[in-house]
């Protein structure tokens, strides 16, 4: 396989194929029929590759087309989210984007409906890229399905012409569907092989121009046109110098490079939970250690090892591995079998994949219920009126946002009782969105709308951080202290579950018990002990003295934790401000999340009819831009 580009061109693979949206059926070992609900994923073999090899480090290219919907913007924000490069994702003004529906129905019933017809990434034709854009990729990956249509078939040949003509490697993923050549009924996706000549015939052209050539035992009989598989590489290799790769499944992989001798690379022996994306995982590494200079056992055994975290967990792309992710495997696999289960493995893959990247974020939160009814019941308004105040809250912030240049860096923290509609405004405007789910002053903690929140949490938006506020102290009662830690467990198992963030705020002063410089430390600790990786923490401004010893515990349980947000407390803006001046000098910290030191005066003249709503928006933004300048200028 040529390395001549090197590593000096701005992409490393070019992917050209299927860009989808996956359906899994979330119901587990039963008949498809009865399938309730399905979870979405970008999907399409080609996407799978270009996902798994951005979240390895590679830097891939999407080539494909998508619709203009809402799928069509799913796939392609989730591919860039990735770091995958969508430039040349088109959008197609006429197709939809095609969909998959997945089943696993048992151990190896792995049903799937294909909606592709007239889809998009189907549409692709000669004029969606040109020379200069092939020429700046180390490689490209293209997919026999591609290959099934006169027009998406040139459009190949001219890509690989390209490859060809400017040093760009050329790897070919059989990927032989034969739903999708019109071999097989509609229901019955899951067949992977039917003898074709005509497919056999339309791969051939191809076949001596590959520098690479993967595919599983069936896609090589199609391939060489012959259903005896020693035979069918044969007949490639008549017509071809490529590397070949034969992936088998669980027993790993052969390698057969040109003139010398097949080479077998073990797979890891897992439990599996579904075998669907198995290949596109087993490209994506494979890609990915012959990028990065591994030798082809080596490159082999990563591809192996994408694969089997891959097919222990549901859907494809949201299971493919980050590199931190599959050393860590790498390391200890011997012992893994479970990668599902694997507590280590499990926080690193959320760590690594799911949390949305670090940076400093200015948050106002405006969650609070029990304060607002206090003093809107003081006043004798009714609880209704709070609802107006947070949608003031609201302009406020985006009166802040519209004056300056914070980007995403600015949030919100919201609660659902009161803030229902707010939570809907900030989340369609792409605010930085968390959501309280703790019950007001619950001591043992209570959550709303109910203490097992799984369910509940499932029709929150993805995007939105669980926040929840225990008021905790490690010398509280044991029987206090076990049934807060009991909620927290439970809590945080959920979001890990569902791929979700969870900011822990932690109020350890006022329960009559001394805070000193080691209480937040021994807090943290404390919850780490019991497996609860926040991707937040929001902390009372701790003591200079308590800052390293808190940094020290985080570093040493999540490295990849995003850190610390100060909660305000109803402080003063000049306490504030001392506390900033403690907290700027410490990376760990990323900013704040304050609330009624910026609204709780304008609240309480805006109930008295003191305030207009012109004013009260006034008054909270000026005060919001103040504190983020004050941080922002503290910060190194």
């Amino acid at each position: 396989m040529s390395e001549a580009a090197g590593g000096a061109r701005a992409l490393d693979v070019i992917c050209l194929g299927r860009a989808a949206v996956d359906l899994y059926g979330q119901q587990l070992g039963g008949r498809f029929e009865d399938v309730q609900s399905f979870a979405k994923y970008p999907g399409g073999s080609s996407a799978n590759v270009a996902f798994g090899l951005a979240r390895l480090g590679a830097r891939p290219s999407m080539l494909s087309r998508v619709g203009d919907e809402q799928m069509g913007r799913f796939v392609r924000e989730a591919l860039a989210l990735a770091g995958v490069d969508v430039s040349h994702l088109a959008t197609d003004p006429r197709r939809l984007t095609g969909l998959v529906l997945l089943g696993i129905a048992g151990r190896d019933d792995f049903p799937h409906i294909f909606y592709r017809e007239q889809c998009a990434d189907m549409g692709l034709t000669s004029e969606d890229f040109d020379a200069a854009y092939i020429a700046s990729s180390r490689m490209l990956a293209i997919t026999g399905t591609h290959l099934s249509t006169p027009s998406t078939a040139a459009a190949v040949m001219k890509a690989v012409a390209l490859a060809r003509a400017h040093g760009t490697a050329v790897v070919f993923d059989i990927d032989y569907r034969p739903v999708l050549w019109g071999l097989t009924a509609a229901g019955d996706g899951a067949n992977r092989f039917v003898a074709s000549g005509a497919v056999t015939a339309r791969i051939a052209p191809l076949l001596e121009h590959c520098d690479l050539i993967v595919g599983t035992e069936e896609e090589i009989r199609i391939a060489g046109g012959d259903e005896d598989t020693e035979r069918a590489r044969e007949a490639i290799r008549e017509a071809s110098d490529a590397t070949i790769v034969v992936k088998r499944g669980a027993a790993g992989c052969t390698i057969h490079p040109p003139g010398g001798e097949p080479i077998d690379v073990p797979g890891f022996p897992v439990e599996v939970l579904n075998t669907l994306g198995a290949g596109d995982a087993f490209l994506s590494g494979l890609l990915y250690g012959r990028l990065t200079g591994a030798d082809w056992p080596r490159a082999a055994a990563y591809g192996n090892a994408c694969g089997a975290l891959v097919v222990s967990r549901h859907g494809c792309a949201p299971a493919l591995p980050s590199r931190t992710e599959l050393d860590d495997f790498l390391a200890r696999a011997a012992e893994v079998r479970r990668p599902d289960l694997d507590q280590r493995l499990v926080q690193l893959h959320s760590a690594t994949t799911t949390r949305r990247p670090r940076r400093d974020l200015y948050v106002l939160a405006f969650d609070h219920r029990r304060q607002l009814e206090q003093l809107a019941g003081s006043q004798g308004l009714p609880v209704e009126r709070i609802r107006r105040f947070k949608d003031l809250i609201a302009d406020a912030v985006e009166r802040v946002a519209a004056r300056v240049a914070y980007g995403d860096r600015l949030g919100v923290i919201v609660d659902d009782r009161y803030g229902e509609d707010v939570l809907s405004r900030m989340t369609h405007a792409g605010y930085w969105v968390g959501r309280a789910i703790e019950v007001p002053g619950s001591r043992p903690l209570e959550l709303e709308p109910r203490n097992h929140s799984g369910l509940p949490l499932l029709t929150w938006p993805a995007s939105h951080v669980i926040k929840c506020l225990v008021f905790y102290h490690p010398d509280d009662p044991l029987e206090l202290r076990l049934a807060q830690e009991e909620r927290v467990v439970e809590l945080a198992r959920d979001a890990q579950a569902l791929d979700r963030e969870l900011l822990l705020e932690v109020v350890a002063s006022g329960r009559g018990h001394a805070v000193d410089d080691a209480t937040m430390a021994r807090v943290l600790r404390r919850f780490y002990n019991l497996g609860v990786q926040p991707a937040w923490w929001k902390l009372e401004p701790p003591s200079p003295a308590a800052w390293p010893r808190i940094r020290d515990v985080i570093m040493e349980f999540d490295p990849h934790c995003n850190g610390v947000l100060l909660l305000g407390l109803d402080a003063a803006e000049s306490r504030l401000r001392v506390a900033f001046e403690q907290a700027a000098p410490f990376p760990i910290c990323r900013g704040f999340a304050v609330g009624r030191s910026i609204f709780g005066v304008p609240a309480r003249e805006w109930m008295r009819g003191e305030l207009d709503d012109h004013g009260v928006i006034a008054a909270i933004a000026t005060r919001y831009e103040r504190l983020i300048d004050i941080w922002r200028g503290l910060r190194p």
